[in-house]
């Protein structure tokens, strides 16, 4: 690695006060001074209450927390619009898009669904329509289950969180099979399963992302900035993939 450091954007971020966890108040100004602590330059930020309390009214609060703040970029939680807590598909899509919304995120276990149901899938086709990547940690859905979304749903982008230890036969399996998906670093722990990942399947399949603030974000920067990556490669995935993800092409009307 030279001495330029490269640009780091997190994909795994999340704003507000954990209820279970001593993590912090999680505000933006704590959120902002880890940032600079561990040299992660922009961060795509998803909102506690969306996941452990009420996601439409978390994603409205989400938009206002980080107004004004450059360096981060919102993502909205999905559910099913069976229930119409979120609006219909389209509805949610459009929305999404109008306020700049940079990726959603699903949680299907603690939300009680099946992300390959019948239910979701009109969602999800909203979602890929509008080219917003899917964000879901491994543990919240099953392999199978993301790569039958995968296969049902080509123009969806997925990536995979919170991956942890001995996952990588499944990983491989699913990325063998599949083009669309990616693999984010939070949690990525298997040793030196970065960059065995990145030799099998290219780097262009990972997306950094920390975990923050249940996680400390300095664990996915070691695992990054100490790999054995080439500069192109850790460019890669520090921020290319990510931002590849982020260019997003409307639907036509």
């Amino acid at each position: 690695m030279s001495e330029g450091r490269p640009v780091l954007i997190d994909a795994d971020v999340m704003l507000g006060r954990h209820p279970r966890r001593d993590v912090g108040g999680g505000t933006v100004p704590e959120l902002l001074a880890a940032m600079d602590r561990v040299g992660v330059a922009e961060a795509v930020v998803g909102s506690m209450t969306s996941w452990l309390h009420d996601p439409a009214r978390g994603n409205r609060e989400l938009l206002g927390l980080v107004a004004g703040q450059p360096r981060l970029r919102p993502c909205w939680v999905m559910l099913p619009d069976t229930c119409g807590e979120t609006g219909s598909a389209t509805g949610f899509a459009d929305a999404a898009v109008e306020a700049g919304v940079a990726a959603v995120r699903a949680f299907p276990r603690e939300h009680n669904y099946d992300l390959a149901s019948a239910d979701t899938a009109a969602m999800l086709d909203a979602i890929a329509s509008v080219r917003l990547p899917l964000l879901v940690d491994a543990g919240q859905t099953t392999w199978r289950t993301v790569e039958t979304l995968a296969l049902a749903h080509p123009g969806l982008r997925i990536v995979v969180g919170g991956v942890g230890y001995r996952m990588l036969r499944q990983i491989a399996g699913v990325l063998d099979r599949t083009d669309h998906v990616s693999i984010g670093l939070a949690d990525l722990s298997s040793h030196r399963g970065l960059e065995w990942l990145a030799t099998r399947f290219g780097a262009g399949r990972l997306v950094f992302g920390t975990g923050a603030p249940y996680r400390d974000p300095a664990e996915a920067v070691t695992r990054l900035m100490w790999s054995e990556l080439g500069e192109a490669e850790v460019a890669a995935v520090g921020a290319g993939n990510l931002r590849r993800l982020l260019r997003r092409e409307v639907r036509a009307a």
